[in-house]
Parts: C-alpha cells; sequence; structure tokens
C-alpha cells in the first residue's frame, strides 16, 4: 500500500476530494491511504503560530521551521530529523520553485511506500525544511497557486492511477499520453458519422496492424502541434523523423 501523508494548514479542503472515481476505488481496494494532517498540531504556542515574518524584510510571510520539522519526524516514525532520509519516505515540498512535476515523476513516486506532502503557503516555507528534510521540490507548471493544496490533488491523481490494480485495463496507463513521450493519439466513438463529420475509416475496418501505425503517426502529428518540445527527447525511429519533416 502507498501512503500519502499530506501536511497543510487546511485539512479541510481535502475533505472530500479524493472520494471520486479512481482514487476512491483505489482507496477502497487498498492500494492507497491519503491522510490531511493539519500543521498546527505540530505547534507549541497557545496561539499555534505556524508562519513569521521573513529576515532581512519583505513581503508576506513564510511557515516556520519547528512544526514542519516536528510533523515531518513524526510522520515518517523517525527518532530526529536527520534519520528521517534512512526511513525511505519521500518527503515532497509543493513550490513554484521545485522540478516540473510530470509522467516519468509520478512513476517515480508509484514505486515507493511513504509520500510525506508539504502544501508551501504564503511566500513558502523556512529554507531550511528543504535542506534537512525535503527530497523532492515539485512545481506543477510555470504559474503560482495561492498553496500547495491544489498541486497535492493533482500529484495524488496522477501517482495513484499507475498503481497496478488502480485501473480497470492493465494497459490503459501504458497507452496515455507522455507514458512513451508523446502525446495520447485521437479516440473516436459511436456513431462512425455526426454532424458530418466522419471517423477515420482506418479505424473501422479491424486492421490491427495499420490501426496501430495510424494511431501511431496520429500520436506524432498531435505532438508536433500542440507540444513540439517533447519530440526533442522522444524516442523516436529515423523514419519517424523523417516523415514528421516532411509533414505529411
Amino acid at each position: 500500500m502507498l501512503c500519502f501523508n499530506i501536511i497543510t494548514i487546511f485539512p479541510e479542503y481535502f475533505r472530500e476530494v479524493f472520494d471520486f472515481g479512481i482514487v476512491r476505488r483505489a482507496r477502497a481496494a487498498g492500494l492507497v491511504e491519503i491522510t490531511a494532517h493539519d500543521l498546527r498540531e505540530w505547534t507549541s504556542d497557545r496561539h499555534r503560530t505556524v508562519d513569521d515574518r521573513p529576515f532581512g524584510g519583505g513581503d508576506g510571510m513564510i511557515l516556520k521551521p519547528a512544526p514542519l520539522f516536528e510533523a515531518v519526524v513524526a510522520l515518517t516514525g523517525a527518532n530526529e530529523a536527520r534519520e528521517v532520509a534512512g526511513t525511505g519516505t519521500r518527503v515532497v515540498l509543493l513550490t513554484p520553485q521545485g522540478r516540473v512535476f510530470d509522467q516519468r515523476v509520478a512513476e517515480e513516486l508509484a514505486a515507493v511506500n511513504q509520500i510525506v506532502m508539504i502544501c508551501g503557503r504564503y511566500e513558502g516555507v523556512d529554507e531550511r525544511v528543504v535542506e534537512a528534510l525535503v527530497t523532492d521540490e515539485l512545481s506543477i507548471g510555470d504559474y503560482v497557486l495561492s498553496g500547495g493544496e491544489p498541486a497535492a490533488v493533482v500529484v495524488v491523481d496522477a501517482v495513484v492511477r499507475l498503481l497496478p490494480g488502480a485501473l480497470g485495463s492493465e494497459t490503459s496507463a501504458v497507452n496515455e499520453s507522455f507514458s512513451d513521450g508523446l502525446l495520447d493519439y485521437p479516440h473516436y466513438t459511436r456513431p462512425p458519422e455526426f454532424r458530418g463529420l466522419r471517423v477515420p475509416d482506418i479505424l473501422l475496418g479491424g486492421h490491427h496492424a495499420e490501426i496501430a501505425r495510424w494511431r501511431r503517426r496520429a500520436a506524432l502529428k498531435k505532438t508536433q502541434r500542440n507540444r513540439p518540445d517533447l519530440l526533442e527527447r522522444a524516442a523516436l525511429s529515423d523514419d519517424e523523423r523523417k516523415w514528421l519533416e516532411k509533414g505529411e
């Protein structure tokens, strides 16, 4: 079982968001456990303070190190901060400064047993948390959110669907966008003609080899049109690269 422990100042944000679809089914099947923890549980003052002003001046507030250290140590089962690394837990900070979360990172995280996610807020967290505890700084895109909670939902969903048994078909995750470095090929269903728009004839013929060839080329064309940057690192044959250059 994969265990997600999410550290946040708004645990109520996650109250129902994981009660739908694939994530709900994976939880019911015992494939994943997801718990949101209030960072204030690890404060020691009567005001349950989790933030303070930044040294050196500047706008906003910073999440204090002490509650985060206490929370991560407690949730990883370590006796002290320096032992966190030895637990094998991935400690993820969701932050605009992180590396971009993509399918490859989702596959990495799906292979571990426990993930602690820290939802950043305000201007961020005290850098000593990053230096001493965090194994992964992740961003879901080049934009700024009010906090890490929406990003945590994205990470959980992307990782859970990769767990064995989470999807109805064992090949579904393999055939999705980004699984082979490309966007997914176009999909069609009944009726074969709708408002003058027809399904490509090749998909109706039942010739599996030709269908596979069409889908591969359709995926290449869609990737070239929408995400040409992915082609630079995709595993393409010489014939496929020549075909793309011709723009057929």
